[in-house]
């Protein structure tokens, strides 16, 4: 066998606590329960940041956004940070992107040899945050709930099309591996936008949740003054009082969410059955992940950027040469571990070369559920605060603190829905206190906010200066050159010979069976 492939698969904002992989069957996912049959799924998997930007940087480098300077939706991630896409070149892959990633700053590759789309977010400091607003919630990226009122049908818009341009440049990136001459492994990144707000899906998945029951939230709408904190500057930070949404909009925006989550299903499994058909599914390792989750209306909450499991678990399913059918493993794992696992797969053992730091522990080797190991660290640096939050899960233990906020604790084995807050619960202070002393041991808290500050003031600043006179652009545009395709341009003397090399399976030349005479 050759050395394996790996595709990668993500969504953007797809909750894990909407797939029947991970026991909640709202959404109709075939081509996900597939995977979860034939592969492993991880049953408690995280983000380590509930946004875009930071969690696909940290992903990408195996470390807390923070480390890599990411603090949110504005912030540049630094072409001199080493990548999955960067150690896998190195070892001999062909590394591809096509779709989202969300990357801030010149750099638009970060590793990748290839990539086949633009992004569909923008790539300047314009979503920068800024903590030193405080009079009222501020958020650079100017959320609502427009997204929420206007959900139901909607039979084209942005995302439908760059997802649709997505899954076709993967696909024919796919063929064109298996059409050519380049021997070399490859990792593919396909990113998709969808189920990410707004809620609306084609009249095809739309329709197929007619009559099918849509759960309510399991955890019913808070009031204002009965939310925490932290929930409540977010209830202001997306203007939430603009609106009072209706049984029929929570009906609706529930819906489409699950029918998007359908659509990308149906994507899913195009990919796998593109791998099968050029014969290279049984050397493909194949991941199906999110970057961060979705509220979906629990709490009367929306969106990301809180400390709640909706918007931290993601799914995390892999399937692949040795890996476990069918198997669930109940210890933690985080995107951070995506990055040494490729690096494992890729080098055929336990990869040394790394030359950066990491946090992540590959997927190959996981720590014995509720042990002192198994825990993971998340942390959020943007929107709704005023300064760095930190999260610490050890076990089904949950500990969040923020400066400006009491601690909260959760005991997520007992309380699932993270209804009793037990910060101030005698017998577990013991623990409390030993998961913080850990908390600042893994985040220098004053330092932390002082360079996240200095970062917001200096992006803000370029970005304004950058609007007098002529805007720069970093946005990606892919290399398509017209005359290297079809048969336009041809350098081969035949118009049959170029239409040859794009066959799958290969024909090999068929001599004449009577040849001409040479005239003389």
């Amino acid at each position: 066998m050759t050395r394996p492939n790996i595709l990668v698969i993500q969504a953007d904002q797809m909750t894990a606590l909407c797939l029947s992989a991970y026991g909640k069957p709202y959404a109709i996912t075939p081509n996900i329960d597939k995977m979860a049959k034939n592969g492993t799924t991880f049953a408690n998997s995280y983000c380590s940041n509930p946004v875009c930007g930071p969690s696909r940087a940290s992903m990408m480098t195996g470390r807390l956004p923070s480390d890599v300077g990411v603090f949110d939706n504005g912030a540049e991630f630094l072409p001199s940070e080493p990548t999955y896409a960067h150690y896998l070149r190195t070892l001999g892959y062909k590394t591809t992107l096509s779709g989202k990633m969300h990357f801030v700053g010149p750099d638009q590759l970060h590793g990748f040899e290839e990539r086949l789309t633009t992004d569909i977010y923008p790539s300047d400091f314009a979503w920068t945050m800024d903590w030193e607003k405080t009079d009222e919630a501020y958020a650079p990226s100017v959320m609502s709930l427009l997204s929420v009122v206007e959900s139901g049908h909607c039979e084209r818009n942005l995302q439908l099309d760059y997802d649709e341009e997505v899954f076709i440049a993967a696909r024919k990136e796919l063929y064109d591996h298996a059409r050519s001459t380049d021997d070399r492994p490859f990792l593919l990144h396909v990113s998709f936008t969808q189920p990410h707000n707004p809620f609306v899906a084609g009249r095809k998945y739309w329709d197929m949740y007619e009559g099918r029951d849509i759960p309510e939230p399991e955890v019913p709408y808070i009031p204002y003054e009965d939310r925490d904190p932290w929930s409540q500057r977010y209830f202001m930070t997306i203007r939430q009082d603009e609106f009072e949404i209706t049984p029929e909009q929570l009906y609706n925006s529930r819906r489409a969410y699950f029918a998007m989550v359908t659509h990308i299903d149906e994507l899913v499994g195009g990919l796998i059955e593109t791998l099968e058909s050029i014969g290279q599914l049984d050397n493909t390792y194949v991941f199906m992940i999110s970057d961060h989750g979705e509220m979906l209306g629990e709490r009367g909450m929306w969106f990301k950027f809180n400390p709640y499991e909706a918007s931290l678990r993601v799914p995390m399913i892999m399937q692949g040469p040795g890996v476990k059918a069918g198997h669930r493993e109940e210890a933690l794992a985080s995107l951070i571990d995506l990055m040494p696992t490729f690096t494992d797969i890729a080098s055929g053992g336990t990869f040394d070369g790394y030359a950066a730091s990491h946090d992540g522990r590959s997927l190959l080797d996981r720590p014995d559920r509720n042990s002192r190991d198994d825990r993971v660290f998340i942390e959020s640096t943007g929107e709704s605060l005023y300064g760095p939050a930190f999260i610490m899960i050890e076990g089904s233990k949950k500990l969040v603190y923020t400066r400006t906020d009491p601690k909260m604790f959760f005991d997520m084995e007992a309380d699932p829905l993270e209804l009793t807050n037990l910060a101030d619960a005698p017998e577990h202070q013991a623990q409390i206190e030993r998961m913080f002393v850990a908390m600042k041991e893994r985040w220098d808290e004053e330092g932390l906010e002082d360079r996240i500050r200095a970062s917001q003031k200096k992006r803000m600043f370029v970005h304004g200066a950058m609007k007098h006179g002529r805007f720069p652009t970093w946005d990606f545009g892919p290399d398509y050159d017209p005359g290297k395709v079809y048969v336009r341009g041809s350098t081969d003397p035949s118009t049959t010979a170029t239409k040859q090399r794009g066959r799958f399976p290969y024909v090999p030349v068929t001599p004449p069976q009577f040849p001409r005479e040479t005239k003389k």
